[in-house]
C-alpha cells in the first residue's frame, strides 16, 4: 500500500472549498483596508545642510582671535542638531507645534522623550563611501498627520543654527575679554618691571658716583699730603742749605768759581764766564734767597695752587654732586611712553575695545534643502498593506482548507493503492 498523495485530489478538494478560502481572504483584506485606513499616517521630511563659502565667515576670522573654517561651523552646526538639549529646548519654547502629543498623564519632559526617540534622525555621509562630492549634515524628521512636521524641522534647524551663533558670540566675547585682562596684566607688569628697571638704574648711577667720589677723594687726600711731605722736604733742605751758606759767609747767590775768587787791580772791563755741567748746591743761592723761600714755604698754608691735577680732581668732584641723568630720570612724568612695547599693546587694547562683530549675520551654513510638505505618507503603504492582506488571507485559507480536508474521516484509497480523498459537497 503507498502513502503517495494524489495532488489531483488535493486541488480538486481545495477547489470544492474555493469559498470557504475567498471568505477568508475577503475577511483579512477587510482587516488589512481597516488597518491601513485606520491607523494614523506618518510623513517625513528632512532638511540638508552644507559648508558655507569662506567670505560668509571672513568677519569673523578677521578678528585675529577667533578662527572657524567651513568645515568646522557644520560639525558645530551637526552638532548642534544631534543635541539633545537643543532638541528639548526647542520642544519647550514651540508647544504650541506638539501639543496633539501631549498626553493627560505625561509630563512635557516624557512626552518629548517619546517624541525624540522615534521622530528624529541625524542625515550625514557614509565615512565608508568615497564617492561623496561634498559634505553635508541634514535632519529627517517623521511624524504623525496632526503635526505641522515642516514647521518642527525648519524651525528646529534655525533654532540649532540660532543657537551656535549664540555660542560662538559667547566665546568670541569672552575670548575678547580675556584677551583685554592679558593685555592689561602685561601692561602692568611693564609698569612694574619699568618701575623696577629705573629704581635699579638710578640706585646702579648714584653706587657709582659715590664710588668715584670716595676715589677722587682719596686721590686728593693722598695728593695734598704728598704736597705737604714734599713742602716739609724742601723746608729741612733749605735750612741746611742756609747754614752751609752762613758758614761759608755767602749771602748773594755765586757759583763755586766765584767763591775763591780774589779781587786784583785789572785795567778795563773784565767779563768771567764759567761753564759747569754739574748742578750747583743749594747753599751757593745764599742765605738771603734760602731765607725767603724758606719763610714763604713756611707761611703756606695750602699747596693745591702747585698741583694742576688738584684742580682737575676739584672739578670732578663737583660734577659728580649732582647727576643730571638721575635727575631725568626722577623727573619723567609720562613714564608709559618709555614702556617697550606699549604703543603695540594700546593698539590692540583700542580694537578690541572696539570690535563689534554682529553674530546674527554670520552665515555657519548653507541651507541645501529646506523641508517641505511631502507627497505621500511614509506609513501606512496602503496598496502594500492590501496585498499583504490579500496575500496572508489566502494563505490562511489554503491552510483552514488543507487541515478540513486531512481531519475528515471520509478520505478512500483509489484502487491503485493511492491515498484518495473523497470530496462531499
Amino acid at each position: 500500500m503507498s502513502d503517495e498523495i494524489d495532488l489531483v485530489v488535493l486541488f480538486r478538494s481545495l477547489w470544492g472549498q474555493k469559498l470557504l478560502i475567498g471568505l477568508v481572504m475577503l475577511v483579512a483584506a477587510i482587516l488589512a483596508t481597516a488597518y491601513a485606513f485606520l491607523t494614523t499616517p506618518e510623513y517625513r521630511v528632512q532638511s540638508i545642510l552644507r559648508s558655507a563659502a569662506i567670505k560668509d565667515l571672513d568677519g569673523l576670522n578677521r578678528t585675529d582671535i577667533y578662527r572657524l573654517s567651513p568645515e568646522q561651523a557644520l560639525q558645530r552646526v551637526g552638532g548642534a542638531l544631534e543635541s539633545y538639549e537643543n532638541r528639548l529646548g526647542f520642544f519647550r519654547e514651540n508647544q504650541d507645534l506638539f501639543k496633539v502629543l501631549r498626553e493627560p498623564d505625561s509630563s512635557l519632559e516624557q512626552t518629548f522623550e517619546r517624541f525624540n526617540e522615534e521622530a528624529f534622525r541625524i542625515l550625514q555621509p557614509d565615512p565608508k563611501k568615497s564617492d561623496n562630492l561634498s559634505a553635508y549634515v541634514g535632519i529627517q524628521l517623521t511624524y504623525p498627520a496632526d503635526v505641522n512636521g515642516v514647521d518642527v524641522a525648519n524651525g528646529f534647524v534655525e533654532y540649532a543654527i540660532t543657537a551656535e551663533r549664540e555660542r560662538i558670540g559667547a566665546d568670541l566675547k569672552t575670548l575678547v575679554q580675556n584677551r583685554l585682562g592679558q593685555l592689561e596684566l602685561q601692561i602692568s607688569a611693564a609698569r612694574a618691571n619699568y618701575e623696577a628697571s629705573k629704581e635699579v638704574k638710578i640706585a646702579a648711577l648714584l653706587e657709582a658716583d659715590n664710588l668715584k667720589r670716595a676715589e677722587l677723594q682719596d686721590k686728593l687726600e693722598a695728593l695734598r699730603k704728598e704736597l705737604k711731605t714734599r713742602r716739609d722736604n724742601r723746608i729741612a733742605q733749605l735750612e741746611e742749605a742756609i747754614r752751609i751758606a752762613g758758614a761759608l759767609e755767602i749771602e748773594k747767590p755765586t757759583t763755586p768759581s766765584a767763591l775763591g775768587y780774589v779781587e786784583r787791580e785789572t785795567q778795563g772791563s773784565v767779563i768771567r764766564t764759567e761753564v759747569n755741567n754739574q748742578q750747583i748746591p743749594l747753599y751757593f743761592l745764599g742765605t738771603k734767597a734760602l731765607e725767603a723761600e724758606r719763610n714763604a714755604l713756611q707761611k703756606r698754608r695750602s699747596d693745591d695752587f702747585t698741583e694742576p691735577r688738584i684742580a682737575q680732581i676739584t672739578s670732578e668732584l663737583q660734577l659728580l654732586s649732582h647727576n643730571r641723568q638721575v635727575e631725568v630720570l626722577k623727573l619723567r612724568e609720562n613714564e608709559d611712553l618709555f614702556l617697550k612695547d606699549l604703543a603695540e599693546w594700546r593698539e590692540e587694547f583700542a580694537r578690541l575695545q572696539n570690535l563689534k562683530i554682529d553674530v546674527s549675520d554670520i552665515k555657519l551654513v548653507s541651507i541645501d534643502q529646506n523641508a517641505v510638505e511631502p507627497v505621500r505618507p511614509v506609513h501606512p503603504r496602503k496598496s502594500l498593506i492590501l496585498v499583504l492582506g490579500l496575500m496572508l488571507g489566502g494563505m490562511l485559507g489554503v491552510f483552514i482548507a488543507m487541515m478540513r480536508i486531512f481531519l475528515r474521516p471520509q478520505a478512500l484509497r483509489n484502487p491503485s493503492g493511492r491515498l484518495s480523498l473523497t470530496l462531499q459537497e
